[in-house]
């Protein structure tokens, strides 16, 4: 059950107070406003002003689709050590391309960068990114950046962002994350869960209560209340990484004597500290979470936000899924995909269980699914389960208190450490097949089908604990709470031995006799032009959905491979919403630079409607999407557009500040429109842009469609000194190396 509140709230003496019924005078407001443990954790990092910040990250992580290019992008701007603790993970391109040898090349660079820039480096299988910077990096009162949107560790008292990769080369170039100082809403938790109810059920019943309202998009949470103290810290790192899905900044929690004992089951009772919010503290919203009231839940195709309870599709299955077949259908643009076929007098049945990565794979989450499945069978049908712990002292644990040995007596197969089933790069369920999973997101295509060969998948998200009740009743849809079954309840051991013998260490000790080894598909970043004083554009690409997401900008699963490739990586752009775009997009690109080489743009498509083409004009293509950037973090969503020449989008919002900052850092206009119609083929002529973008004005245009002009003007939102120059100077190696 939760209840969302807007404008202020008070958090005092342990309960929730709306603004107008706490009577605080101004001058007890004000101090409240500083009394939450985010501004504590901020300001210890700001170095800029009060409200216009400049961060200073702790330390910083990256896993192996994005390091290569981080660290490419950096050396191009002068890097020549890692200034502060920088640890390169393998656990997204970790299954190496049979017949290739593109992945482990990318290994190996980021083993040979860590030694010659002075980092810390985990083999492949070892760990998912997020649960190794849990166990080994996260600290009370820190803050983390990672390239990888679920960077979060907020219910271990650390701050942590996820951003796209040129936010992490600022912090390598010791300069700084700057954004305005962000909302603080408080997340008041009290109850404790019922048996069989995990914390994929209350983030799925978080996200759908949040998401679709921008209720708390850009803001930080800050999780407080009684009901703290009912959840493992298992159960708070689940509900905690799939705040991302919320479009949060950051979230961070209160610390009790159960963070304190992580910290040193760890080894690390030093990076403990308790923290609270001062009382009071001034909140401007909040949401309230009754955990005792919170069902088994199901996010349903193709969004996280997508919530129901998992009794109410059973009960409802040819209404609802109907529903999501029909908007399939939609995506598909013919009526092939199948979802109501999955119903029949049993029930709802799926072809495919997973529990996997940062979410999933925690100790406490497959116990549970081991115990719920103990003596039982998932079948030999189509059903299947697979189970990857997130980390090998995860592994080891569960293997020590016989988990594993229950879990593949009942049928189900394991798995390493690995981020694949979440993004499409393991366990692709057949076209038409159902999947349920505990992992982070579910849009459509994601798990590796191809919308524009006809395929579509569905995945939907639920807990572990409802996924083993799933495959104990044959793979129809069951939620945990209905289940039969006793919690073993072992403690946690963590071996630190299996890290200490295979990771390597090597923060704040580069050695430059190591030469960073690179492979034949990792190259340097083309040569970007500046932005000059005018920009003509092409659109090349019209997007009309509500919400358009970075798989869908630039896919995930196949393109992996090659993302240490920009050339190679950016034929994939768009490639599952607009197939050719990258033709119309290269076609922009070729004729820009033949032009330029004879010094003439293409005047005749403006002169015709009595248009001159002013003097120091570039020429670049242009993608057009209503609110683009949702899900990851990836910096190629926006690179990828730029290397094929494109120079803006024009957009009515932007779903994330990370898609943005990656348009700003890759040179690119973040235009905001009006609800405006553009067709593909349209020319956009922007006039005195260093002038309007220094002065904080609207930029003036005309759009040009079929031999008429019409004016135009675009909004760019807020943008710093720093970001400007960027934009100017063509992306951040040009204003790095500037």
């Amino acid at each position: 059950m939760i209840k969302l509140i807007k404008g202020g709230v008070y958090y005092t003496e342990g309960k929730i107070l709306k603004e107008k019924d706490a009577f605080m005078v101004e001058a007890k407001k004000q101090k409240a406003i500083k009394g939450t443990m985010a501004y504590s954790i901020l300001s210890s990092h700001n170095k800029g002003g009060e409200d216009d910040l400049k961060i200073k990250f702790d330390a910083l992580v990256s896993h192996d689709i994005t390091y290569v290019g981080i660290i490419q992008t950096a050396k191009a701007s002068g890097l020549k050590e890692f200034p502060v603790p920088y640890t390169l993970t393998n656990c997204h391109n970790s299954l190496c391309a049979v017949g290739g040898t593109i992945n482990e090349d990318d290994h190996l660079f980021g083993l040979t960068a860590a030694k010659h820039y002075g980092g810390d480096y985990v083999p492949a299988h070892l760990a998912v990114i997020h649960q190794y910077m849990r166990e080994t990096g996260a600290k009370c009162g820190a803050m983390i950046l990672g390239s990888d949107s679920h960077t979060r560790y907020g219910a271990l008292g650390t701050m942590a962002m996820g951003e796209g990769g040129p936010e992490l080369v600022k912090q390598l170039l010791c300069q700084t994350y700057d954004i305005k100082r962000p909302q603080v809403i408080a997340v008041y938790l009290k109850g404790k869960p019922k048996k069989g109810v995990g914390p994929h059920d209350v983030a799925i019943e978080l996200v759908g209560a949040t998401f679709k309202k921008g209720f708390v998009k850009n803001k930080i949470l800050e999780f407080v209340g009684p009901g703290i103290a009912n959840l493992s810290m298992d159960f708070r790192n689940g509900i905690d990484v799939m705040t991302t899905e919320t479009s949060c900044l950051s979230s961070v929690w209160e610390t009790d004597d159960k963070t304190k004992a992580y910290f040193e089951t760890h080894g690390r009772p030093q990076d403990y500290k308790e923290m609270h919010p001062q009382d009071p503290a001034y909140y401007d919203g909040a949401v309230i979470i009754d955990l005792s009231r919170v069902e088994p839940m199901i996010a349903l195709p193709f969004h996280p936000s997508n919530a129901f309870t998992v009794r109410e599709v059973v009960d409802n299955a040819k209404e609802i899924l109907g529903e999501v077949e029909a908007r399939g259908n939609e995506l598909l643009g013919k009526d092939t995909y199948h979802l109501l076929d999955k119903v029949d007098e049993r029930g709802v049945y799926v072809s495919q269980g997973i529990i996997a990565g940062c979410a999933g794979g925690t100790y406490e989450n497959i116990c549970e699914a081991a115990d719920i499945l103990k003596g039982k069978s998932c079948g030999n049908g189509e059903f299947s389960l697979s189970v990857y712990p997130q980390s090998q002292p995860v592994y080891k644990a569960l293997v020590d208190g016989g988990f594993v040995s229950d879990l593949m007596a009942a049928g189900a197969v394991m798995k390493t450490a690995f981020c694949g089933p979440c993004f499409g790069a393991g366990d692709t369920p057949s076209n038409n097949g159902f999947s349920v999973r505990h992992t982070t997101r579910n849009f459509e295509n994601r798990e590796g089908s191809k919308l524009g060969e006809g395929q579509l998948a569905s995945v939907a998200l639920m807990d572990a604990r409802s996924i083993a009740a799933t495959a104990a009743n044959g793979g129809y849809l069951t939620p945990a709470t209905e289940a039969e079954y006793k919690k073993s309840n072992k403690k946690y051991y963590f071996d630190s031995s299996i890290y200490d013998k295979r990771v390597y260490r090597g923060t704040g000790h580069p050695d430059k006799s190591v030469e960073v080894v690179f492979g034949p598909n990792i190259a340097d970043w083309p040569e970007q032009i500046p932005m000059a004083d005018n920009v003509l554009m092409k659109i090349v690409s019209v997007i009309t959905d509500p919400v358009t997401t970075t798989d869908e900008l630039i896919p995930s699963g196949e393109t992996s491979s090659y993302r240490s490739n920009p050339l190679r990586l950016a034929e994939f752009a768009l490639s599952r919403k607009d197939p050719a775009y990258v033709g119309r997009a290269k076609a922009v690109k070729e004729d820009e630079a033949a032009r330029r080489v004879a010094g003439v743009l293409p005047e005749s498509v403006l002169s015709d409607v009595g248009i001159d083409i002013p003097k120091n004009t570039i020429y670049g293509s242009c993608v057009y999407a209503n609110k683009p950037g949702d899900g990851s973090a990836r910096e190629q969503a926006a690179s990828c557009q730029r290397v094929l020449g494109g120079v803006a989008n024009i957009a009515i919002e932007y779903a994330t500040k990370r898609y943005r900052s990656n348009l700003i850092n890759w040179g690119m206009l973040p235009l905001l429109a009006d609800k405006a119609s553009f067709d593909v083929g349209d020319y956009v002529l922007l006039e005195n842009v260093p002038e309007s973008l220094k002065a904080r004005s609207d930029i003036s245009g005309k759009l040009v469609r079929d031999g008429k002009a019409h004016d135009m003007t675009f909004r760019v939102g807020d943008l710093t000194d720093e970001e400007i120059d960027i934009i100017l100077s063509g992306c951040l190696i040009n204003y790095n190396r500037k």
